[in-house]
C-alpha cells in the first residue's frame, strides 16, 4: 500500500476534508491503520472492512483530489507562524488522543507542551458578575501556582478572566477557538491572544480564516474538556455552552466541579443543577486537587515499587499491566496502546483490580497499584 505523493502534513489535513469522514469514523480508522494517512491509498474493499466506517466515508476517501488546497493551507499556515499538529505527531495533547472523537490536526499559535498534561478548564458565563470574576481568579491563579495549565475558550466574561489570570499568575494556559486560529475572537480579546499565543497555545480544529459561526462552538467544547483532567464550571445559566461542555466532559470520563451562587440568580442555575447532579462543589482549589490529585500522583509514580504478576499469567494480562506501570491511563488510552478490543480490556482491568493489582482512580482511569 503506497501513499500519495504529496508532504506529510497535507495527508493529514486531507483526512479533515474527506465527505463523510468525521471525527469518531477518523478514530475508527487509527484503529485499523498504524498510519490513518494509509486509507487515503487503501482499496475500496480494504476501506469497507473496517467496522464501523460508512459508504459515504469510503467513497469520500476514494474519490478525494483537493490536493492543491490542503498543500497550500500547509504553506498558509507556515506563513502565519502556526503549527499543524497532525494525530500522528508526538506533540499531540495524549489527553485528546483519548476521547472518541479526536480531530485528525491541531492549529496550534504558540506551543503545546508535555506539562500541559496537567491541565484544568474553567469555564463560565460571557456575563460574569463579580462574584464570578473574583471566584474565577481565585481559582486560576492556584491552579497556575500549583503547575496547571488553564484550558478555556477565550470567550468574554468567565473564560476570558481565567486565561488573563492564569498568565498574570505566571502560569500556563490554552484557548480553544470556535474559529480559524488565525482569527481572535471576540476581536475585544486581541491583545489577550497574543499574550496567550506567547505564553501557551491557541488551538483550533478548523481550517486557517474559519468565521466563528454558532455550529463551531459545541464540538470545539469537547477539545476544552478533551485536553483537561477536569472542568470547572463557574457560573452559568439553564441554557449556558458551559453546560454542553460539562456534559462531555462526564462522557470523557472527565471530573466536573462546579462553583456555587448566589441563590435565584440566573447565573447561578446552571452550576447549581450540575451539582444537584453530583458535581463536585467547589469553593476553592483545594476542592479541585482533592478529586484530581490520585490520577496526577499515579502518574508520577516510579514503576520500581510496582508489584509484578504471577509467571503464568497471560501475554495480554502482562501488557496491559506493564502499560500501568508507566503511568495511570484512561480506559480508552488502555485500548488503544494495548490493541485489544474494548470488553478484552474491560475483562482484564477488572480481573487486575478484584486481584490487588490495579486501582481504579476517578474519570475512568487505572493505575498499578504499589
Amino acid at each position: 500500500m503506497s501513499k500519495p505523493d504529496h508532504s506529510e502534513l497535507a495527508l493529514w489535513l486531507a483526512l479533515t476534508r474527506i465527505k463523510g469522514l468525521g471525527c469518531i469514523s477518523f478514530k475508527k480508522l487509527t484503529s485499523h491503520f498504524a498510519d490513518p494517512t494509509q486509507s487515503l491509498s487503501a482499496t475500496a474493499a480494504e476501506l469497507s472492512a473496517i467496522e464501523g466506517i460508512d459508504r459515504k466515508a469510503v467513497d469520500g476517501l476514494l474519490a478525494f483530489t483537493q490536493w492543491d488546497e490542503v498543500e497550500q493551507e500547509v504553506q498558509r499556515a507556515e506563513e502565519a507562524g502556526v503549527k499543524i499538529i497532525p494525530f500522528g505527531s508526538g506533540i499531540y495533547p495524549a489527553r485528546l488522543r483519548s476521547i472518541a472523537d479526536p480531530p485528525p490536526c491541531l492549529y496550534v499559535k504558540g506551543e503545546i507542551r508535555q506539562e500541559d498534561d496537567k491541565a484544568v478548564a474553567v469555564i463560565g458565563t460571557r456575563s460574569a458578575s463579580n462574584y464570578g470574576r473574583r471566584v474565577t481568579r481565585d481559582l486560576c491563579r492556584g491552579l497556575a501556582s500549583l503547575g496547571f495549565t488553564v484550558i478555556s475558550g477565550m470567550a468574554r466574561g468567565i473564560d476570558g478572566v481565567a486565561h488573563d489570570e492564569a498568565l498574570n499568575a505566571g502560569g500556563r494556559t490554552i484557548a480553544v477557538l470556535g474559529s480559524g486560529v488565525d482569527r481572535a475572537y471576540p476581536p475585544e480579546h486581541r491583545k489577550l491572544y497574543h499574550r496567550i499565543s506567547e505564553n501557551g497555545a491557541v488551538i483550533s480544529e478548523l481550517p486557517l480564516g474559519a468565521p466563528p459561526l454558532a455550529f463551531n462552538f459545541p464540538a470545539r467544547n469537547r477539545l476544552i474538556s478533551g485536553l483537561s483532567a477536569g472542568v470547572v464550571v463557574v457560573e452559568a445559566t439553564e441554557k449556558s455552552g458551559s453546560l454542553i461542555t460539562a456534559a462531555i466532559a462526564l462522557e470523557q470520563g472527565r471530573e466536573v466541579f462546579a462553583v456555587p451562587g448566589e441563590v435565584g440568580s440566573s447565573r447561578s442555575r446552571g452550576g447549581h443543577r450540575l451539582i444537584r447532579q453530583g458535581a463536585k462543589l467547589v469553593e476553592d482549589v483545594d476542592d479541585i486537587l482533592e478529586e484530581i490529585a490520585p490520577q496526577l500522583v499515579a502518574r508520577d509514580r516510579q514503576p520500581a515499587a510496582l508489584r509484578t504478576l504471577p509467571v503464568d499469567a497471560q501475554p495480554e494480562t502482562h501488557k496491559i499491566f506493564d502499560l500501568l506501570q508507566e503511568r495511570s491511563l484512561h480506559i480508552d488510552e488502555v485500548i488503544e496502546a494495548s490493541g485489544f478490543s474494548a470488553s478484552r480490556v474491560s475483562q482484564i482491568l477488572l480481573e487486575l483490580e478484584l486481584q490487588g493489582f490495579l486501582k481504579q482512580l476517578p474519570g475512568n482511569r487505572y493505575s498499578a497499584e504499589c
